[in-house]
């Protein structure tokens, strides 16, 4: 099982949506969520059908944090320039693992 680090501490068990079909379903159809998706490649986000607000990270090809906000159900936020990558996982999440903006992450195991 693949796991998202910064600094060589665990944050959050990883699922990985690398295919086309895994990035455009994401987190639609799940009441909740424990752990992180990451969506690559990928630019944007939307929300339509969420069942729950998410914690949103946009970042670059190194995995570098470019931005990060909690988007509710519904909504298409504007990705920021540089985005190669985006992180979702339940709102709340970030706030628990320290995960801001300008944090470099990185993605270890299978």
């Amino acid at each position: 099982m693949p796991w998202l680090l910064h600094e060589d501490r665990v944050l959050a068990a990883l699922e990985i949506a690398d295919r086309r079909g895994d990035r455009r379903r994401g987190l639609l159809g799940r009441d909740r969520f424990d752990g992180a998706l990451l969506l690559t490649p990928a630019r944007s986000v939307h929300t339509f059908r969420m069942r729950f607000p998410l914690d949103v990270a946009w970042c670059d090809r190194d995995l570098r944090v470019i931005r990060t906000a909690r988007v509710v159900p519904n909504r298409l936020p504007v990705p920021p320039r540089g985005t190669r990558c985006v992180i979702e996982a339940e709102a709340g999440a970030f706030e628990q693992w320290g995960l801001t903006a300008g944090l470099e992450l990185q993605v270890r195991g299978d």
